[in-house]
């Protein structure tokens, strides 16, 4: 799961009628999806999707592919706009990087270990960092409501920003997946007794994930607003959105060789470099 992870409106319309709470309680349900989604990262298949991000300095739309080490990507538009040759270039220079060094292909696999336990030790914390109550039923999802749960010990700062959120959850009945998740920051955040810094009261998040095949769930939509103070009193603020389309699922076996030719292969023998000429480069820089 990646969390990592845009809002793009509401998600649903409500029922007029709310169905039966199910035989459960709210907090058992949730550790139950909690395990689904957890199981589900471990034995989730790769994809091939498109990725609109959105920044107050930039926007991209970018083609990811998962392989078996790592996701690989190249950026499509750039601000709404094909990229110029210098752009083209600098997608060039990248992928060469990427593919001739192992320490870059280690630094990748690395940071995309690290965001997946970050986002894994985040759904984790769902069971016990909060309270649950049953909100009705909307499109076949239980809805949700949550509160921070006053006898949890949060610690980290990932914990400690977390658990000061309160929101909704939705979950699918059927199979009992995270579809959405909203929440709220509650109260300011402080680090170091608000020396090292601080996140303001009232920034927010909203997740969205869609079914993608029998077993699989991916990111959808994700959207983050967050303003707080750094140390020395620099003003930060953190405004990203992203939705994700298009999945499509692609071999397993792919290396990220293999996996930059399929990405590459739509692209007009003049305007891209592929990964077999790549290749050809490396054999020749090695003899």
């Amino acid at each position: 799961m990646r969390v990592p992870w845009v809002m793009a409106g509401i998600f649903a319309v409500a029922q007029g009628v709310c169905c039966a709470q199910p035989p459960i309680t709210a907090g058992q349900l949730v550790r139950e999806v909690v395990y689904n989604e957890l199981n589900d990262h471990a034995t989730h298949g790769y994809w091939r999707y498109w990725v609109e991000s959105h920044t107050p300095k930039e926007s991209l739309r970018e083609e990811f592919l998962e392989t078996a080490e790592g996701p690989i990507s190249r950026i499509e538009l750039s601000n709404g706009h094909p990229l110029n040759a210098v752009g083209r270039q600098l997608e060039q220079e990248r992928l060469h990087s990427l593919l001739n060094s192992p320490a870059e292909q280690a630094r990748r696999r690395q940071e995309h270990d690290d965001n997946e336990k970050r986002v894994g030790r985040i759904v984790a914390m769902l069971p016990d960092a909060f309270l649950y109550e049953y909100a009705g039923e909307e499109n076949g999802c239980y809805r949700l409501r949550f509160r921070p749960n006053p006898d949890y010990p949060a610690h980290s700062i990932e914990s400690r920003i977390f658990h000061a959120m309160s929101g909704e959850l939705w979950v699918s009945a059927s199979y009992k997946r995270l579809v959405r998740l909203d929440g709220r920051l509650n109260q300011d955040v402080s680090f170091g007794f608000g020396i090292l810094g601080r996140l303001y009261q009232g920034g927010w998040f909203s997740l969205q994930r869609t079914q993608v095949s029998s077993t699989d769930w991916k990111t959808e939509r994700f959207e983050l607003h967050m303003n707080g103070r750094a140390i020395l009193f620099k003003v930060v603020a953190r405004e990203f959105s992203e939705l994700r389309s298009g999945f499509a699922p692609v071999d397993a076996r792919l290396d990220l060789v293999k996996g930059a030719d399929l990405l590459y292969q739509i692209e007009p023998a003049s305007a891209h470099v592929s990964a077999a000429s790549i290749s050809m480069d490396r054999e020749s820089a090695h003899r």
